[in-house]
C-alpha cells in the first residue's frame, strides 16, 4: 500500500532538536551479531530495534548506510539480535566502538547456524536475513525468526543518553 499525502512547506527544527527529541524515547538496547565469511565475528550495539509480525515472526533494525559493517550485514543470511539485560551496558559500550576484537573476553555460545548468542542477554533471536530497505540514510533489516530464547530480568535501556534499566517483577 502506498498512500500518497501532502507535505509540509518546511521544517521548525533541525537534526539536533530533532536527535534531542527522539532521545526522549526510551528504548532497550540490542547488540546485533553475525559470523563474517573469515570465520570471525562482528557485533553492533543497536536501539532500533521491533517486532513486525508474530506470523511471521518477523523483527526489524536499522543500521546507517556509512556504516563500514553494511556489507557485512547485508550480505549474511543470518544474524543474532542480543536484547541486552540490565548489567550489559559494558557490552552496549564496547560493541559501539570500533575496537580490534570486541569479543574477546565476553562470554557466548553459538546458534545453530554458528551466529554468536551473548551470554546474560535478557533474550535473543536467530534471524534469516529476510530483506533490507534503505529509508533516508539507513537501511532498515527484516529478520524472520528461526530461533529465540529468554531468560526474565531486568533489561538494560537507553534514555537521554544515559543507560537505565527496567524493573522486573
Amino acid at each position: 500500500m502506498n498512500i500518497s499525502s501532502p507535505r509540509a512547506e518546511g521544517r521548525d527544527f533541525d537534526s539536533t532538536q530533532f536527535r534531542q527529541a527522539l532521545s526522549q524515547f526510551a528504548t532497550g538496547v540490542t547488540v546485533i551479531t553475525t559470523r563474517q565469511a573469515d570465520g570471525s565475528f562482528r557485533g553492533l550495539t543497536a536501539s532500533s530495534f521491533n517486532s513486525v509480525s508474530l506470523e511471521p515472526p518477523l523483527v526489524l533494525w536499522s543500521l546507517s548506510e556509512a556504516a563500514n559493517s553494511m556489507p557485512i550485514f547485508s550480505g549474511n543470511s543470518h544474524y543474532v539480535i542480543n536484547v541486552l539485560g540490565a548489567d550489559q551496558a559494558h557490552l552496549a559500550q564496547r560493541f559501539s566502538r570500533r575496537t580490534e576484537d570486541p569479543f574477546a573476553g565476553v562470554d557466548y555460545a553459538l546458534s545453530r547456524t554458528g551466529q554468536p548468542i551473548l551470554q546474560g542477554a535478557s533474550a535473543w533471536f536467530e534471524c534469516h536475513n529476510r530483506s533490507r530497505y534503505p529509508e533516508g540514510d539507513h537501511v532498515i533489516f527484516v529478520g524472520e525468526v528461526e530461533d529465540c530464547a529468554y531468560t526474565p530480568q531486568a533489561s538494560l535501556i537507553f534514555h537521554a543518553g544515559q543507560f537505565g534499566s527496567t524493573q522486573t517483577r
